[in-house]
Protein backbone atom coordinates (compact mmCIF):
# COMPACT_ATOMS: atom_id res chain seq x y z
CA UNK A 1 0.00 0.00 0.00
CA UNK A 2 1.31 2.97 -1.29
CA UNK A 3 1.48 6.26 0.60
CA UNK A 4 0.59 9.92 -0.61
CA UNK A 5 2.44 12.73 1.27
CA UNK A 6 0.82 15.67 2.45
CA UNK A 7 0.70 18.53 -0.17
CA UNK A 8 0.37 21.81 0.57
CA UNK A 9 -3.49 23.41 -0.25
CA UNK A 10 -3.17 25.32 -3.21
CA UNK A 11 -3.92 28.76 -2.92
CA UNK A 12 -6.88 29.71 -5.94
CA UNK A 13 -6.44 33.67 -7.18
CA UNK A 14 -9.99 35.28 -7.44
CA UNK A 15 -11.13 38.77 -8.12
CA UNK A 16 -14.02 40.26 -5.52
CA UNK A 17 -16.19 42.85 -5.97
CA UNK A 18 -16.92 44.96 -2.91
CA UNK A 19 -19.73 47.18 -2.44
CA UNK A 20 -20.71 49.53 0.78
CA UNK A 21 -23.98 48.37 0.30
CA UNK A 22 -23.19 44.88 -0.79
CA UNK A 23 -19.70 43.71 1.30
CA UNK A 24 -19.28 41.22 -1.98
CA UNK A 25 -20.70 42.26 -4.49
CA UNK A 26 -19.19 39.44 -6.70
CA UNK A 27 -16.55 37.12 -6.22
CA UNK A 28 -14.71 35.20 -8.86
CA UNK A 29 -12.62 32.59 -7.52
CA UNK A 30 -10.71 31.26 -10.85
CA UNK A 31 -11.64 27.29 -11.15
CA UNK A 32 -7.89 26.58 -12.55
CA UNK A 33 -5.00 30.01 -11.76
CA UNK A 34 -3.58 30.47 -14.81
CA UNK A 35 0.12 29.21 -16.11
CA UNK A 36 1.40 32.84 -17.18
CA UNK A 37 0.51 36.49 -16.40
CA UNK A 38 1.43 39.49 -18.02
CA UNK A 39 2.57 42.78 -15.97
CA UNK A 40 3.25 45.79 -18.09
CA UNK A 41 4.56 48.98 -15.65
CA UNK A 42 5.14 52.34 -16.89
CA UNK A 43 7.13 54.94 -15.18
CA UNK A 44 5.19 58.10 -13.86
CA UNK A 45 8.14 60.72 -14.64
CA UNK A 46 7.77 64.27 -13.11
CA UNK A 47 7.76 65.59 -16.60
CA UNK A 48 10.19 68.48 -16.89
CA UNK A 49 12.10 69.30 -20.56
CA UNK A 50 14.66 66.56 -22.27
CA UNK A 51 17.71 67.45 -21.26
CA UNK A 52 16.64 69.05 -17.79
CA UNK A 53 19.66 67.01 -15.64
CA UNK A 54 17.75 68.08 -12.65
CA UNK A 55 14.95 65.95 -13.75
CA UNK A 56 16.02 62.73 -14.65
CA UNK A 57 15.02 60.89 -12.16
CA UNK A 58 11.91 62.31 -10.49
CA UNK A 59 8.52 60.74 -10.12
CA UNK A 60 5.57 61.53 -9.40
CA UNK A 61 4.13 58.42 -8.18
CA UNK A 62 3.74 55.04 -8.66
CA UNK A 63 4.53 53.12 -12.01
CA UNK A 64 1.37 52.65 -13.95
CA UNK A 65 1.06 48.59 -13.76
CA UNK A 66 -1.08 46.68 -16.43
CA UNK A 67 -1.59 42.56 -15.45
CA UNK A 68 -3.64 40.56 -18.62
CA UNK A 69 -4.30 36.85 -18.08
CA UNK A 70 -6.63 34.21 -19.51
CA UNK A 71 -8.92 32.05 -16.86
CA UNK A 72 -10.17 29.16 -17.93
CA UNK A 73 -13.87 28.11 -16.41
CA UNK A 74 -15.50 24.69 -17.05
CA UNK A 75 -18.35 23.34 -15.86
CA UNK A 76 -18.36 19.62 -17.28
CA UNK A 77 -17.13 17.94 -14.14
CA UNK A 78 -19.40 19.48 -11.87
CA UNK A 79 -22.13 18.28 -14.29
CA UNK A 80 -20.88 14.76 -13.71
CA UNK A 81 -20.99 14.86 -10.11
CA UNK A 82 -24.66 16.03 -10.54
CA UNK A 83 -23.89 19.66 -8.89
CA UNK A 84 -27.65 20.88 -9.24
CA UNK A 85 -26.54 24.57 -10.35
CA UNK A 86 -23.77 23.52 -13.04
CA UNK A 87 -26.79 21.43 -14.55
CA UNK A 88 -29.44 24.01 -14.30
CA UNK A 89 -26.99 27.04 -15.39
CA UNK A 90 -24.02 25.73 -16.59
CA UNK A 91 -20.80 28.55 -16.11
CA UNK A 92 -23.49 31.57 -16.42
CA UNK A 93 -23.36 32.48 -12.78
CA UNK A 94 -19.65 32.63 -12.94
CA UNK A 95 -19.60 34.66 -16.27
CA UNK A 96 -22.27 36.95 -14.96
CA UNK A 97 -20.35 37.62 -11.75
CA UNK A 98 -17.24 38.34 -13.48
CA UNK A 99 -19.49 40.42 -16.29
CA UNK A 100 -20.97 42.39 -13.41
CA UNK A 101 -17.64 44.31 -12.46
CA UNK A 102 -18.28 46.39 -15.19
CA UNK A 103 -21.97 47.38 -14.27
CA UNK A 104 -23.43 50.44 -12.29
CA UNK A 105 -26.09 48.39 -9.63
CA UNK A 106 -29.28 48.76 -11.60
CA UNK A 107 -30.91 50.77 -8.34
CA UNK A 108 -28.53 53.26 -8.74
CA UNK A 109 -29.53 53.34 -12.07
CA UNK A 110 -33.13 53.51 -12.18
CA UNK A 111 -32.70 56.07 -9.05
CA UNK A 112 -30.43 58.54 -11.64
CA UNK A 113 -33.61 58.02 -14.34
CA UNK A 114 -36.01 59.10 -11.41
CA UNK A 115 -34.23 62.32 -10.52
CA UNK A 116 -33.36 63.08 -14.52
CA UNK A 117 -37.20 62.67 -15.10
CA UNK A 118 -37.87 65.16 -12.01
CA UNK A 119 -36.05 67.41 -13.55
CA UNK A 120 -32.51 67.10 -11.74
CA UNK A 121 -29.77 69.46 -13.64
CA UNK A 122 -26.51 67.52 -12.13
CA UNK A 123 -26.78 63.64 -11.39
CA UNK A 124 -23.65 61.94 -10.54
CA UNK A 125 -22.54 58.61 -12.66
CA UNK A 126 -23.09 55.45 -11.10
CA UNK A 127 -20.09 54.12 -8.80
CA UNK A 128 -18.90 50.68 -9.89
CA UNK A 129 -17.49 47.87 -6.94
CA UNK A 130 -14.21 48.33 -6.02
CA UNK A 131 -12.62 45.26 -7.64
CA UNK A 132 -9.64 43.37 -5.90
CA UNK A 133 -7.03 41.26 -7.52
CA UNK A 134 -6.11 38.42 -5.37
CA UNK A 135 -2.94 36.04 -6.23
CA UNK A 136 -1.78 34.84 -2.74
CA UNK A 137 -1.05 36.44 0.81
CA UNK A 138 1.30 39.36 -0.51
CA UNK A 139 -0.68 40.65 -3.37
CA UNK A 140 -3.93 41.79 -2.76
CA UNK A 141 -4.31 44.47 -5.01
CA UNK A 142 -7.27 47.51 -6.24
CA UNK A 143 -7.64 47.00 -10.00
CA UNK A 144 -10.37 48.49 -12.57
CA UNK A 145 -11.06 45.88 -15.45
CA UNK A 146 -10.25 47.93 -18.46
CA UNK A 147 -11.06 44.63 -21.22
CA UNK A 148 -13.35 41.41 -20.35
CA UNK A 149 -13.03 39.21 -23.20
CA UNK A 150 -15.19 35.92 -23.35
CA UNK A 151 -14.90 32.99 -25.48
CA UNK A 152 -17.49 30.64 -24.83
CA UNK A 153 -16.72 26.98 -26.14
CA UNK A 154 -19.25 24.85 -25.12
CA UNK A 155 -23.43 24.85 -24.70
CA UNK A 156 -25.56 22.89 -23.11
CA UNK A 157 -29.09 21.33 -24.18
CA UNK A 158 -30.85 24.51 -22.58
CA UNK A 159 -27.41 26.87 -24.29
CA UNK A 160 -25.87 27.58 -21.37
CA UNK A 161 -22.39 28.32 -21.45
CA UNK A 162 -20.54 25.04 -20.05
CA UNK A 163 -16.54 25.87 -20.90
CA UNK A 164 -15.76 29.49 -21.48
CA UNK A 165 -11.51 31.44 -22.15
CA UNK A 166 -12.06 34.81 -20.35
CA UNK A 167 -9.26 37.08 -21.37
CA UNK A 168 -8.69 39.62 -18.50
CA UNK A 169 -6.87 43.04 -18.95
CA UNK A 170 -6.13 45.11 -15.32
CA UNK A 171 -5.67 48.20 -14.77
CA UNK A 172 -3.69 48.36 -10.77
CA UNK A 173 -5.09 51.56 -8.72
CA UNK A 174 -2.48 52.76 -6.82
CA UNK A 175 -2.82 55.93 -4.00
CA UNK A 176 -1.61 57.86 -6.60
CA UNK A 177 -5.31 56.61 -8.34
CA UNK A 178 -7.69 56.57 -5.19
CA UNK A 179 -8.56 58.84 -2.17
CA UNK A 180 -7.03 59.28 1.13
CA UNK A 181 -9.48 57.36 2.90
CA UNK A 182 -10.30 54.64 -0.05
CA UNK A 183 -9.67 51.36 1.48
CA UNK A 184 -8.13 50.90 -1.98
CA UNK A 185 -5.02 52.89 -1.03
CA UNK A 186 -4.12 51.45 2.20
CA UNK A 187 -3.92 47.70 -0.01
CA UNK A 188 -1.69 49.19 -2.16
CA UNK A 189 0.67 51.27 0.28
CA UNK A 190 1.05 47.59 2.29
CA UNK A 191 1.42 45.79 -1.28
CA UNK A 192 4.54 47.95 -2.07
CA UNK A 193 5.80 47.72 1.46
CA UNK A 194 5.78 44.29 1.07
CA UNK A 195 7.70 44.78 -2.14
CA UNK A 196 10.68 47.25 -0.99
CA UNK A 197 10.82 44.03 2.05
CA UNK A 198 11.47 42.00 -0.96
CA UNK A 199 13.84 44.07 -3.64
CA UNK A 200 15.85 44.90 0.21
CA UNK A 201 16.40 41.19 0.74
CA UNK A 202 17.30 40.47 -2.58
CA UNK A 203 20.56 42.82 -2.27
CA UNK A 204 21.63 40.62 0.05
CA UNK A 205 21.76 37.77 -2.53
CA UNK A 206 22.88 39.33 -5.53
CA UNK A 207 25.90 41.67 -4.57
CA UNK A 208 27.99 38.57 -4.02
CA UNK A 209 28.17 37.95 -7.58
CA UNK A 210 28.16 41.41 -9.07
CA UNK A 211 31.89 41.37 -8.93
CA UNK A 212 32.29 45.37 -7.70
CA UNK A 213 31.92 46.94 -4.38
CA UNK A 214 29.48 49.66 -3.52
Amino acid sequence: MSSVPFAPRLIKGALVGLDPMNPLASVVVFQYNPDTMTRRLEPRTAGGQPGDKGEAYRLSGPPKETITLAVEIDATDAMEEGDPQAGLMGIGPTLAALEMMLYPKLATVIANTVLSVAGVIEILPATGPMVLFVWGPTRVLPVRVTALSITEDAYDTLLNPIRAKVDLTLEVLSYYDQPLTSPGRALFLAHQAVKEVLAVTNIANDLGNLGVSL
